[in-house]
């Protein structure tokens, strides 16, 4: 039974044996040495056994029969045969065996190695030539290595590192095409397929990969990165230098499979690899804590750092991680933890690497560097919108673009939080590369991977802060990071949670960077600014809500940088405005069919449309640019066009010079020649920054002497160029310039030629102005009337052409008893009236004209038409103009009166006329003046009501106000429109006693009856501003007395905002035009305590400007302003010697010190503020003790202010005075010594004036980095002021003679008791108090170095005597005292000043800052109102009267920083015996006088003010 269970066994193998395929061939494959086999036989035979092989499969082979053959092709004959096909048919055999032997080779250790060898250094390498004979073989190889997985017997051999390395980087050097064959022909992608699959069996199924192996695979990844430099090397235009390829390298491809394939192993090696080389590198400059020592600085650790060499190797490793990023994420899990510590590491190079590191990663960026920033092109027409697609950078590269394809936020929370944390690193090369690692993140969406609106709201708001970063690296690359955006990015992603108008956004940020002290932010700041507003202009004048929330505030921002008063920042200012908010080649000319449209607009958008109109096109982009502005952009604007003209004709005038200057070589007087060239040159350069090197490059120009360079500056500068003209004039030239020898001079005259040329107001753009304001197309009707009213103004040679026009439309849209006139009309009038000017005999002069005229101003809407219409009327002052004007007043008095038809306009023509023409009015100016009084002003006809607003808009001001205001400017009118002064004077009387009585009663004029609360804020307003206009005229303004100007003054105190804001408008404007005198600084400085934030903050800048303007002059006119200033406030309804109250009048001072006090001119400041404590008070001596008070008060401050600001006190040598009028000289020498020994500040104000100047330097740490004045302080809190009873003022004790004044001092409030009203004017503290606060102001310095002369102005020199009438003699009596007033009045100096200058008046630009008109009044200055007899000197030595009588060489000393704490005796002395001699007492001397300039009539002058 066993035999038979045993049978069936032993049949079963038999039919198993009998199944096995044995090998067929038994050709002879081995020869003897000396008898080898014919090549052509052997190939023969190994062909024949490759076949077989091949067919064979592995489950039926018999195993025992191929050891023959295996040995045979083992043999080193065939391994090493010089036949390339021997090899290849032996190497096909023996993957063939390899894969029927599977898994055991019949090959020794020695044999396994020389066939990989065979087939690592022959076989594989001979892949790269497709057209080799026997590729076939080759590729059959490589494919069995893969597919049976063969290869892994590599591992068995002997020294096996050495041919994994050559394998691995014949493949990777092969397929990047290092060994590509003559033929050029591409590897088949079979191939690289089966060469990726076989690197990935080697390092998935090994038990090790050698690290030579890994580097190799981890230096594919540096394929990407850009040959021969790091990846920072771009050029200007954000492009790399080196240009990469456009897809991904096939040896990168490969690798990143290899790594994609094996995640966890590939993980572990990489993270050997990268733990090989970052701790050995990091662990030298790192604490195993991660923190560095407190008393370690960032240099020391630095120092002791890791070496050059090593961050070579650091930085390589770094940049292979932004890659394996990219495309491996899944192999570096180990290695970010690495990199998180280097977060924390002390060296600043380590901490600065790793940061940069980790924003790459997050935002996809790898070792190509970051994308090419978008394209901005402002002058690309038509402009890019919001829907539509980024077109691609022409760098643009596969390689560059960021891609993430994990989440680092949500793989690595742990860096990523870590990564956030750096914002606030203490060095701010981390900052700043934190920053440029946000910017990419935001903008590329972390790679395109997403992020949460958590992350990103961070992010933005870290850009955000490094905005205002304290450092400019940080700064700078905060403004750069948004470069990186698109323009769709900003309007959505930075705009997401706020424009640019609103404050703390991102954008409102950015726009502060264009005021940064640092000129290369600025730069940056201000382009970006200018190019998103030009490629955003389309969508905005479409009217997209997005664009326009976001970016249309941008000129705005811009434009209000032209006060600041920069020469640097001008410059800049005009490059942005001509180069990207209205670029020069905007738009730019019709494109040919065959060009491709700009921007990636399809072809129906591009230029080739056939109403392409260049000058249309840019003109209405100009009128959006002006649409888009507030009031003071609008006024810079106008500014920068107003100066255009006056620019224009200098640099003709260079040209000229330079023509007859003929290069060196000049014909005739060389010497005047070259004289008038210096001046001309020196004039232009005084308005560009680096003054000096401008006025070299101007000199070099002229030496060059290209004619033809000066024929282009004539058409660039020509009112007669259309724009064509003149932009191929500035493109030429800039050409020629920089093909010259000295290509650097366009730096200089670039500029001068951006002031002088007809760029944005060009005559070519007129038409469409003039288009634009009668349609009123897309809303721009208003801008475009504004502009061309502009134009007529200071341009008007631009209107010659269109004026006909322009009356024409007149004469057609002129108003009639029943018809009203368009409102355009107005505008055009305005126009017309600005024109008329200039040119008057240019206008029509036909009866259809001038009656048109008549009925605008008898019927015209809204009524300043009437001003225009009389204007233009009488602008020829001729016979024929005197007889229109006396038809006019005709038809005007006829039946006049209180609500007859068309009143209004009978009241302003009556005004106007009064003005213009004053003889024509002299008949009825009693019926008149009684219209104007008793019918109008001394009525009330509206009910005032308690819910009557404070105001209200022009437009909704009724006729009964409006008829107030024309009949008080009537009644001015006819006293300015006198020319006899004499008369005027006389006249004049009566109307300032009405102005006053109007800003005393706050604007109240009815007893019977309650004026409105609106109809009073306009009319003590108007008040305000036509004392203000009277006194532009010297005769007037020696009508009003001090009492009368501190009264006028206090209108800047106003409890009604708006009459504020306007009354101190104007004081600037006829400051600037130089028609009031220097003492009208002083009501400027009440407006401390303003409480509009963004008001205040213009004055401040406003005041520095003027400042430096006078510094530069060498005039120390805001200097004399403080001895104003204290006699202003002494007299202040609001002052007490109450401590607190005092500290409120130290912010005066305080407002005064920030913004007029720098160290060269504090001496002179300093010695204003002493000087007051030796006078009496000259408007009321019984209130003397206040100036007292107030002398101490602001010496303690200025002492503590120059503290803060670390200055040194240098004591001013020089003689100054005080106006005579405000101060009187004290009697006597024992006078003037009590009150210098005394202390008349209470001892608890100097406490908390060290409080209020803490509160200040906190405020200043709050804002952002900015030295000039226009940063948003922080938002005060008002507080409610307190109600005080008046204060009790001790009179000062004089002298036994002198009377005691009683304990009391003059109530501030009407001595009239005022009647009960409805509506009662607010009590004064809490009028002049409604806009102040109590908590301190922030004031912000600006420092600034020039030099100050003496300005001589006040009373005469003051000698003293003691009892007995003997002249008490003074030290150094042949020398300056810097205690003794200067015996030059204010009339003696600055005449002289004006006699010294007056060449020079005419001929010196003034200051750029301002909108500047000539004024005929600029030789009023302040005079003294009277001469006092001149008391005795006195020498105290108190606290505060240390420099009353104390001699002070000429030489400056310095002086402690604080006057010394106690009163001290004065010592005696004893006088000289010259000295001592009896002398009667000295008269008065008369007072000097001084002979005025010859002036045009007061009607000219108006004429010119009443046009605006």
């Amino acid at each position: 039974m066993a035999r038979r269970r045993e049978q069936p066994v032993e049949e079963e193998d038999q039919e198993m044996d009998e199944e096995l395929v044995s090998l067929q061939f038994k050709e002879q494959l081995s020869w003897r040495a000396g008898k080898p086999i014919a090549t052509g036989e052997l190939l023969r035979r190994l062909e024949k056994l490759s076949k077989e092989l091949a067919d064979m499969d592995q489950e039926t082979v018999d195993k025992d029969s191929l050891h023959g053959v295996a040995k045979d092709l083992a043999s080193h004959n065939l391994l090493a045969h010089k036949e390339p096909g021997v090899k290849a048919y032996v190497a096909a055999c023996l993957v063939d065996i390899l894969k029927l032997c599977a898994p055991e080779a019949p090959f020794t250790p020695k044999q396994l190695k020389e066939i990989f060898t065979l087939f690592v250094r022959v076989i594989l390498p001979a892949l790269w030539n497709p057209s080799h004979a026997y590729n076939t073989q080759h590729k059959y190889v490589l494919a069995s290595l893969a597919d049976v997985k063969s290869i892994l017997l590599i591992n068995d051999v002997n020294n096996s590192e050495e041919l994994l390395l050559e394998l691995f980087s014949t493949f990777f050097d092969g397929i990047s095409g290092s060994y590509k064959s003559s033929s050029g022909e591409q590897v088949a992608k079979d191939v690289e397929f089966h060469m990726t699959e076989v690197m990935v069996i080697l390092v998935d199924e090994s038990s090790s990969l050698p690290p030579s192996v890994l580097d190799v695979i981890m230096a594919q990844f540096l394929r990407a990165a850009p040959r021969g430099g790091h990846r920072e090397k771009m050029d200007p235009n954000g492009t790399q230098t080196t240009l990469l390829p456009k897809e991904e390298p096939e040896a990168y491809v490969m690798a990143k499979t290899v790594c994609n394939s094996c995640p966890d192993r590939m993980a572990r090696y990489v993270g050997q690899y990268f733990s090989d080389v970052i701790m050995d590198v990091s662990g030298k400059g790192s604490h195993a804590n991660g923190h560095k020592d407190d008393d370690q600085s960032d240099d020391e650790a630095a120092a002791t750092g890791p070496s050059e060499a090593d961050f070579k190797e650091l930085r390589k490793a770094h940049q292979l991680m932004r890659e394996l990023w990219r495309a491996a994420p899944t192999v570096l899990p180990n290695v970010i933890p690495q990199v998180d510590a280097e977060l924390s590491a002390d060296n600043v190079s380590l901490r600065l690497l790793a940061t940069e590191t980790l924003g790459d990663m997050i935002s996809g960026i790898g070792a190509a560097g970051p994308p090419p920033p978008p394209v901005l092109d402002p002058a690309a027409y038509p402009p890019l919108k919001l829907s539509d697609e980024i077109p691609d950078h022409p760098a643009a590269s596969l390689l560059t673009t960021p891609i993430s394809p994990l989440s680092f936020a949500q793989t690595h929370p742990q860096a990523f939080q870590n990564f956030v944390g750096r914002r606030n690193d203490k060095s701010p090369l981390i900052r700043a590369a934190w920053t440029t690692g946000v910017g990419y993140i935001v903008s590329t969406s972390a790679g395109g991977i997403g992020l949460s609106r958590e992350d990103e709201s961070v992010f933005i708001t870290g850009l955000r802060d490094k905005l205002n970063d304290n450092d400019e690296k940080v700064r700078l690359a905060a403004v750069t990071a948004i470069e990186a955006f698109s323009f769709r990015d900003i309007v959505l992603k930075l705009a997401a949670l706020g424009g640019i108008k609103k404050e703390g956004s991102v954008l409102f940020t950015l726009a502060d960077r264009c005021r940064d002290k640092r000129s290369s932010v600025r730069i940056e700041a201000m382009a970006l600014l200018g190019k998103l507003w030009g490629v955003a202009s389309s969508e905005i004048a479409a009217g997209q809500d997005a664009v326009i929330s976001a970016l249309s505030g941008i000129p705005s921002r811009i434009l209000n940088t032209f006060y600041a008063n920069d020469l640097e920042l001008n410059v800049l200012l005009e490059r942005v405005v001509y180069e990207c908010l209205v670029p020069l080649s905007f738009p730019p000319p019709p494109k040919s069919k065959a060009s491709k449209p700009s921007n990636g607009q399809s072809p129906s958008q591009s230029t080739n449309e056939s109403n392409y109109d260049q000058d249309r096109i840019r003109a209405e982009r100009v009128v959006l640019l002006v649409k888009d502005m507030d009031n003071n952009a609008r006024k810079a604007f106008s500014a920068l066009q107003a100066r255009q003209p006056q620019f224009s004709k200098v640099l003709e005038n260079l040209v000229r010079q330079c023509d007859v200057f003929n290069g060196g070589n000049p014909e005739g007087d060389s010497e005047k020649i070259k004289l008038n060239l210096k001046k001309t040159a020196h004039y232009l350069a005084q308005f560009l920054p680096d003054s000096p090197r401008v006025e070299a490059e101007l000199h070099n120009f002229a030496n060059w002497h290209d004619r033809r360079s000066y024929q282009l500056i004539r058409f660039a500068v020509s009112p007669e160029s259309d724009f064509k003209t003149m932009h191929r004039a500035i493109k030429e030239l800039v050409k020629r310039v920089q093909g010259s020898p000295k290509p650097h001079i366009i730096d200089s005259l670039l500029p001068l030629l951006y002031r002088s040329a007809y760029i944005l107001f060009n005559k070519s753009h007129l038409s469409t102005f003039m288009d634009c304001s009668r349609s009123d197309k897309d809303g721009l009707g208003a801008a475009a009337q504004e502009i061309t009213t502009e134009i007529s103004q200071h341009n008007p040679d631009l209107f010659k052409t269109h004026v006909g026009q322009i009356c024409k439309d007149l004469v057609n849209g002129a108003p009639k008893k029943d018809e009203t006139n368009d409102t355009v009309m107005v505008e055009k009038l305005k126009a017309c009236s600005s024109y008329s000017r200039k040119y008057p005999t240019e206008l029509p002069n036909d009866r259809k004209f001038t009656e048109a005229l008549t009925n605008y101003a008898l019927f015209g809407q809204p009524t300043k038409s009437t001003k225009y219409a009389i204007n233009v009327l009488m602008a020829r002052k001729d016979n024929k103009s005197l007889v229109s004007a006396t038809d006019l007043l005709q038809r005007v008095t006829k039946d006049w009166g209180y609500g007859t038809s068309n009143f209004l306009n009978k009241m302003a023509a009556v005004a106007q006329l009064e003005l213009l023409a004053p003889t024509v009015t002299a008949d009825a100016n009693d019926e008149i003046l009684d219209m104007a009084l008793k019918n109008v002003l001394l009525q009330v006809r509206t009910e005032a009501k308690d819910s009557d607003p404070e105001w209200v808009s022009d437009a909704e001001m009724n006729e009964e106000c409006q008829l107030k205001l024309w009949a008080l400017k009537l009644v001015v009118n006819r006293v300015r429109g006198i020319g006899d002064v004499g008369e005027a004077k006389e006249l004049a009387p009566p109307v300032f006693k009405l102005l006053r009585t109007l800003l005393k009663a706050q604007g109240e004029l009815c007893k019977t009856q309650d004026t409105p609360k609106h109809h009073k804020a306009r009319l003590r307003l108007l008040a305000g501003q036509l004392l203000l206009k009277l006194c532009t005229s010297k005769h007037f303004e020696e009508l009003l007395s001090p009492v009368d100007f501190n009264q006028l003054a206090l209108v800047t105190q106003d409890s009604c905002a708006n009459v504020r804001r306007l009354f101190v408008e104007k004081l600037q404007k006829y400051l600037v035009q130089n028609k009031l005198r220097a003492r009208f600084y002083t009501m400027v400085f009440l407006t401390a305590f303003e409480p509009n934030v963004e008001f205040k903050n213009q004055i401040e800048t406003w005041i520095r400007s003027r400042a430096r303007f006078f510094r530069e002059a060498k005039q120390n006119v805001m200097e004399s302003t403080m001895g104003r200033l204290i006699s202003l406030l002494a007299h202040h309804p609001d002052f007490s010697p109450e401590a607190e109250d005092l500290v409120d009048h130290a912010r005066y001072f305080l407002f005064y010190s920030s913004t007029v006090a720098t160290e060269a001119n504090f001496g002179m400041i300093f010695k204003y503020a002493e000087r007051v404590k030796q006078t009496l008070d000259g408007i009321d001596s019984s209130k003397s003790e206040r100036l007292y008070i107030l002398s101490d008060l602001a010496q303690s401050l200025l002492r503590k202010w120059q503290e803060r600001k670390n200055w040194s006190f240098q004591a001013f040598s020089g003689k100054i005075g005080l106006p005579v009028g405000l101060y009187l000289a004290l009697p006597s020498h024992q006078a003037a010594q009590e009150i210098a020994q005394k202390q008349y500040l209470p001892e608890e104000v100097d406490e908390q004036l060290d409080e209020l100047l803490r509160s200040v330097d906190k405020k200043k740490k709050r804002k952002s980095i900015d030295e000039r004045p226009e940063g948003q302080p922080a938002q005060k809190k008002a507080r409610a002021p307190v109600q005080k009873t008046a204060p009790k003022v001790k009179a000062i004790k004089i002298s036994k003679s002198s009377s005691r004044a009683s304990g009391k001092p003059k109530s501030s409030a009407r001595s009239k008791k005022p009647r009960a009203s409805s509506s009662p004017a607010p009590e004064s503290a809490d009028r002049r108090r409604s806009g102040r606060t109590r908590k301190s102001s922030s004031y912000v310095e600006r420092d600034d170095s020039a030099d100050d002369d003496d300005m001589l102005e006040g009373v005469a020199k003051w000698q003293y005597y003691d009892d007995k009438g003997n002249l008490i003699p003074q030290e150094d009596d042949e020398e300056d005292e810097t205690s003794s007033l200067s015996d030059v009045t204010e009339d003696e100096a600055e005449a002289m000043d004006e006699d010294g200058n007056e060449r020079e008046e005419k001929d010196e630009p003034k200051p750029e800052a301002e909108v500047q008109e000539d004024s005929e009044l600029s030789d009023i200055e302040d005079e003294p109102e009277e001469e006092i007899p001149p008391p005795s000197p006195v020498k105290p030595t108190g606290r505060k009267g240390r420099s009353v009588a104390t001699t002070v060489p000429p030489v400056a000393k310095s002086l402690p920083s604080r006057p010394a704490g106690k009163e001290g005796t004065p010592k005696s002395k004893s006088t000289t015996a010259s000295a001592a001699k009896s002398k009667p007492a000295p008269k008065a001397r008369a007072t000097s006088t001084r002979a005025t300039r010859s002036r045009r009539l007061a009607v000219e002058d108006e004429v010119d003010e009443d046009s605006e």
